[in-house]
């Protein structure tokens, strides 16, 4: 069985990959699916096949894996309404300085009464987004359109926990003030470099990598890193922004950029190897418990 679900991550990717972006996602999405409860994934497959958005292609988990960032970015450069209303749901800017993970999630504010999930506040963080949406996929009495969007969120959510800068802030937005070049490597912001280059390094194509992935995950950490919830997901990728992400930068150069040597660029690509795992494992188990 596990090496038809291996086997089948190839027809789940879809025909051009993109590169935390695109590929990252993809393939934390391919990692989870591996470890779906067969009747979990016909019911997965089934929500998803209700997607008449188009934002994704029509290719499965892998592509709707992304659908959230392609939802936010529909309008960023008109109207900005999507943008505004969910690009808060992508991250927890808990502050290098003062970890407050209270203060970084607005203080918990309660969705309305009879407001869904997908409508719910802008000023929001993604640990509290992804409560929601979890207890939403699980009530079979809400209407599919809005279990399909929880879906799709948390698909894309889970994975965006994992990433070291969606949850450390330095006052500098997440990184992406923060200029950055290593050997061989295009020019960036250091939140880019989190997000996509360190996962390109890990191999070019989704579904070869999270084969990869998925055959150097043993079953002690399946068992660890299925406990937990969110807010202790988040706390551990604030450690990795604050150890490895930020903790090993070297000074800026006198133009105010960072120069990553080779040790940092080796110890930041097998973080994000390591997150991308546990990210994979945690969103199969969130599934699993919802959609059981």
């Amino acid at each position: 069985m596990k090496t038809l679900a291996l086997q089948c991550l190839h027809l789940l990717l879809p025909v051009a990959a993109h590169a935390w972006g695109d590929e990252g996602h993809e393939i934390i999405a391919l990692i989870a699916w591996n470890y779906l409860d067969p009747s979990v994934r016909e019911k997965v497959t089934l929500l998803l096949s209700s997607d008449s958005s188009h934002l994704t292609a029509d290719d499965g988990i892998a592509a709707e894996a992304t659908w959230a960032d392609r939802l936010r970015d529909t309008d960023r450069s008109t109207d900005k309404a999507h943008y505004d209303a969910t690009r808060e749901w992508h991250y927890v800017d808990i502050e290098l300085g003062d970890p407050d993970i209270d203060a970084a999630c607005f203080a918990h504010p309660r969705l309305p009464s009879g407001i869904y999930a997908s409508a719910g506040p802008a000023h929001i963080c993604i640990v509290d987004k992804i409560n929601e949406f979890r207890r939403e996929l699980a009530d079979p009495r809400l209407p599919q359109s809005e279990r399909l969007a929880a879906l799709q969120f948390l698909l894309h959510l889970i994975g965006d926990l994992h990433q070291p800068l969606h949850a450390g802030d330095d006052h500098d937005r997440g990184g992406n003030d923060k200029r950055v070049e290593a050997l061989g490597m295009r020019a960036g912001t250091l939140h880019h470099y989190w997000d996509a280059v360190f996962v390109e390094r890990l191999g070019e194509h989704s579904a070869t990598v999270a084969l990869a992935l998925i055959a150097d995950i043993s079953p002690g950490q399946q068992r660890e890193w299925r406990s937990g919830r969110p807010a202790a997901w988040a706390m551990q990728s604030f450690a990795l922004a604050h150890k490895v992400a930020y903790g090993e930068l070297p000074r800026p150069d006198a133009a105010g950029r960072y120069l990553l040597g080779e040790t940092y660029v080796r110890d930041a690509t097998a973080t994000v190897r390591l997150q991308l795992e546990r990210a994979g494992v945690r969103l199969a188990q969130v599934l699993n418990e919802a959609l059981h």
